[in-house]
C-alpha cells in the first residue's frame, strides 16, 4: 500500500480517476435531474478531467506538488458546468494542500479535504445541503484523528462520502421525486473512490454499484443549484484580480442564480452562472476583469436531442460547396471569408447547436471568431480543427444525429486527427523550405502543412507523395482534384494507387478548388 505518491504515480492516478469518471459518465449523466433534466453532469465532469490531464500529460515535471499544481489548474480552465467547477476547486485545494506540505501524503489529503469543503462552498454564493458540498463535508469530518496511513484516511474517507451521497435523495425535493441521489456528489464519490483503490486501499461502498434509492422521507430542501425561472447557462473564464471576485458573485447573485466562481490562483478565474439576460451576465464580467472563452446554453436546446447538430463548413470552390452540401453540410463559400460570413450561415441555419468545419489552418481563427460571436447570442458551436477539406469529409462521414452533442464532436475531432493529407501546389515566388529552395513555377508536394518534394510536374510529385502516405498505411485515399488540375488526372492517379494497394480504396472528386491542383487525404 503507498503512503506517498510521487509525480509518476500522481500521473498514473489521474488517468485512472479519468477513466473511472468515464466509465461513469452516462450512469451520472442519467441521475442528472438539476437545474433542468439535461443529462449532463457525467459529461461536465468527463470533460473537466480530461482538459486536467491533457494539461498534466503536455507538462514535464518530476514533482508530485507541481504536478497536482498543473493538473488543477488544468482542471479549472477546462472546468464545464456546475460541478465540474466545483470539483475544479477542490482538485486546487488537493494542489495547493500538496504545496504546503511538500508531498502527496496522508496530512496532505486531510488538508486539501478540509480546505477543499470550505473553498468549494465559498465557490458557490448559495450553498444547498443534499449536493456535492455536502458529500464532500462528510468525507472531511469523517478524517480519522491521529496517525494513520494514507489509504485508511482515504477509506475513511470515501466511505463517509458515499454514505452522505446515499442521504441526498432525503434532502433535496427534486432527488426525492426521481428517487437517485445527487449527480454531482456520485461523481465525487467516485473520484474519490479511484484514487483510494490507486493507493491500495478497498473502501466498502454503495454507490458505486447501481444501489436502489432510498425511501423518501419529509426532510426535503430546495432543487440544487438553481431554479428553472432562468433560461441560460453562462460560463467565461475571467482575467481579474482576487478582490474584484467578491463584488463579481453580488452582481452575478442579482442576475441570476447558480453562481459558481473559482480561481487557479493566479488571476484566472471560471465563472458559471444560469441567467435569462446574458448580457447582464457577461458585463459583470467586464467589471470585474477580462471575460473570455465566453460559453453560452440555453436549457430548452439542451433536451431537444433528437435534433442533432447542424454541420456547416467553410469550402472553397463552387465544386467543394456541392461535395459537402451533398452531405447535408451548410456551405460558407470563399477562399478566405470573413468572420461575418462565417456568422451569417451560422444565423441563416438557425440552428441551436453547430458544429463548425473550417477546412483550412489560414481560416480557423475567423472560425473560432465567428464561434464566440455566435455563443454569445444562446447558440451552441463547437469548431473541429480541420486543416484540410479531406479532414472535413472525413468529419462529415462519422457524424451521428443520434449522438449527444460533445460525444459527436470528439467523435469528428478524432476522425479528422487520423487523416492525414497532402498537397500539391505550384510556388509563386523563391522560398526556403524543408527540403530546399524553391523557385517560382516549381511543384510543391506537401504533407500535413510541410514541404517534402519539389518537383516540375504535378502527376510526379503526386506520385511521390502517394508513396509516402500508403507508406504508414491506408483502407481509404481520397482525391480532390482542383481546378487546375490536368486532364486524366484523376485515372492516373486511380491506376497508381491499385497498382500499389489492391486493399486500399480509392475515391476521387473534381471539385475545381482553387489553390491546389491536388488535394489528397489519407484514413
Amino acid at each position: 500500500m503507498l503512503d506517498a505518491l510521487d509525480a509518476p504515480a500522481v500521473r498514473r492516478w489521474v488517468h485512472q480517476a479519468l477513466q473511472a469518471i468515464e466509465g461513469h459518465q452516462r450512469e451520472i449523466d442519467e441521475l442528472n435531474v438539476f437545474p433542468i433534466a439535461d443529462s449532463d453532469t457525467g459529461t461536465n465532469l468527463a470533460l473537466t478531467l480530461r482538459a486536467a490531464v491533457d494539461a498534466l500529460d503536455a507538462d514535464g515535471t518530476d514533482e508530485a506538488a507541481q504536478a497536482l499544481r498543473v493538473f488543477a489548474r488544468g482542471a479549472v480552465l477546462g472546468a464545464r458546468g456546475n460541478s465540474g467547477v466545483i470539483m475544479a476547486q477542490l482538485l486546487r485545494s488537493l494542489a495547493d494542500a500538496a504545496i504546503e506540505h511538500r508531498g502527496f501524503t496522508a496530512a496532505t489529503v486531510r488538508t486539501a479535504l478540509e480546505r477543499g469543503a470550505v473553498e468549494a462552498r465559498k465557490a458557490v454564493a448559495e450553498p444547498v445541503e443534499g449536493t456535492i458540498l455536502t458529500v464532500v463535508r462528510a468525507a472531511a469530518d469523517a478524517l480519522p484523528r491521529g496517525e494513520v496511513s494514507l489509504g485508511e484516511l482515504l477509506c475513511a474517507a470515501t466511505e463517509a462520502a458515499d454514505a452522505a451521497l446515499q442521504r441526498t435523495t432525503r434532502q433535496l425535493a427534486a432527488l426525492t421525486e426521481a428517487g437517485v441521489v445527487d449527480a454531482g456528489g456520485r461523481g465525487f464519490v467516485i473520484l474519490l473512490d479511484s484514487l483510494a483503490r490507486h493507493v491500495g486501499a478497498e473502501p466498502v461502498l454503495t454507490a458505486i454499484d447501481s444501489a436502489p434509492p432510498a425511501e423518501p422521507s419529509g426532510e426535503v430542501g430546495v432543487r440544487e443549484m438553481g431554479s428553472a425561472a432562468y433560461a441560460y447557462e453562462v460560463q467565461y473564464l475571467l482575467d481579474a484580480a482576487d478582490g474584484a471576485v467578491p463584488g463579481l458573485r453580488r452582481d452575478l447573485a442579482a442576475a441570476g442564480d447558480s453562481v459558481v466562481v473559482t480561481g487557479t490562483g493566479d488571476g484566472t478565474w471560471n465563472v458559471h452562472v444560469h441567467v435569462n439576460d446574458v448580457g447582464a451576465a457577461i458585463e459583470a464580467g467586464i467589471r470585474a476583469g477580462r471575460p473570455w472563452q465566453v460559453s453560452v446554453v440555453r436549457f430548452t436546446d439542451q433536451l431537444q436531442t433528437d435534433i442533432g447538430a447542424t454541420l456547416i463548413a467553410i469550402a472553397p470552390g463552387e465544386g467543394l460547396g456541392r461535395l459537402f452540401e451533398s452531405e447535408g453540410v451548410h456551405v460558407v463559400a470563399g477562399d478566405a471569408p470573413s468572420t461575418d460570413d462565417v456568422l451569417d450561415v451560422i444565423r441563416a441555419a438557425d440552428a441551436v447547436e453547430v458544429i463548425l468545419l473550417p477546412n483550412a489552418s489560414r481560416v480557423t481563427g475567423v472560425a473560432e471568431a465567428a464561434a464566440e460571436r455566435a455563443r454569445r447570442g444562446g447558440v451552441r458551436v463547437a469548431v473541429v480543427p480541420t486543416r484540410s477539406p479531406v479532414q472535413g469529409l472525413a468529419a462529415v462521414a462519422v457524424h451521428d444525429q443520434s449522438k449527444r452533442f460533445d460525444d459527436d464532436v470528439v467523435a469528428m475531432a478524432e476522425a479528422a486527427a487520423a487523416t492525414r493529407f497532402a498537397e500539391v501546389t505550384v510556388a509563386q515566388a523563391e522560398a526556403l523550405t524543408s527540403v530546399g529552395i524553391c523557385q517560382p513555377g516549381d511543384v510543391l508536394g506537401l504533407i500535413d502543412g510541410e514541404v517534402v518534394e519539389i518537383g516540375h510536374d504535378v502527376l510526379a510529385v503526386a506520385f511521390a507523395l502517394i508513396d509516402r502516405l500508403l507508406g504508414v498505411g491506408a483502407e481509404l485515399l481520397t482525391v480532390l482534384l482542383g481546378a487546375q488540375a490536368g486532364a486524366g488526372l484523376g485515372g492516373e492517379l486511380t491506376t497508381y494507387v491499385r497498382d500499389r494497394s489492391q486493399l486500399t480504396e480509392i475515391q476521387v472528386y473534381d471539385v475545381g478548388q482553387p489553390t491546389y491542383p491536388l488535394i489528397i487525404g489519407v484514413e
